[in-house]
């Protein structure tokens, strides 16, 4: 199965450490956000990895070149200086993605998901990893059915986390451009053909300075507490 990092966000709330620097590119820990996560999808058995960018997205490929180094074998799927959105990043790199069902990760987030356990899930158009609401978003986002099927609104409602897997047909006869994800999946979802499940780990939607200073520190102290 092969996995797309979304790497083409400008990280307005993240002025001005983005500049000059893309968001995947700022580090916690000594490593470049996005470099954790590749080790993570790498670690669980996912070696072909689609990277789309945007802003300053020339530096990430000159960072990550064709992936060797982390054990990955990386694609690009460039998408200009303004970007595509969520649905349209993927659909722009479909031709990169197969015909088959595919990971996507949202390239600001930090989770220790374990994420090989996703590659031999059946689903229909697609599954998504629902966390508990994070303090900037309270009111969360979809909801769970008895049946594990995502709804959109329910007893609780859960935060999308950013890891998703979906199927080519979710975004078939769409065009290139820029396309919002949320509207697709609301549309699948009201046909009951997403599915979903709710993770209780740690999760972090690495969104502003103030986050990723967090972040920086738990990296820290787990290394330490590991040494």
């Amino acid at each position: 199965m092969k996995a797309m990092i979304l790497a083409a966000g400008r990280g307005e709330r993240m002025r001005p450490l983005t500049d000059h620097t893309p968001k995947p590119l700022l580090t916690a820990a000594g490593k470049p956000l996005i470099e954790h996560t590749i080790a993570q999808l790498v670690a669980a058995g996912f070696h072909e990895i689609i990277i789309n960018h945007a802003h300053l997205g020339r530096q990430i490929e000159e960072r990550l070149g064709n992936g060797d180094q982390l054990g990955a074998v990386i694609s690009y799927s460039p998408e200009g200086e303004e970007g595509l959105e969520t649905a349209g990043g993927i659909i722009n790199a479909l031709p990169l993605l197969g015909d088959d069902a595919f990971l996507v990760v949202n390239g600001d987030i930090a989770t220790d998901f374990p994420f090989a356990e996703l590659k031999s899930l059946n689903i229909d158009l697609a599954h998504l990893i629902l966390v508990d609401n994070p303090e900037h978003n309270r009111q969360g986002d979809f909801g769970l059915d008895s049946a594990g099927n995502v709804i959109e609104s329910g007893a609780e409602k859960f935060t999308f986390s950013g890891i998703g897997l979906y199927r080519p047909e979710l975004f078939s006869n769409m065009p290139v451009g820029k396309i919002k994800l949320a509207p697709l999946l609301r549309a699948a979802l009201s046909e009951r053909r997403v599915s979903g499940q709710k993770f209780g780990g740690f999760w972090m939607d690495i969104g502003t300075p103030q986050r990723l200073k967090e972040l920086d520190l738990y990296y820290t102290q787990r290394e330490s507490n590991h040494a």
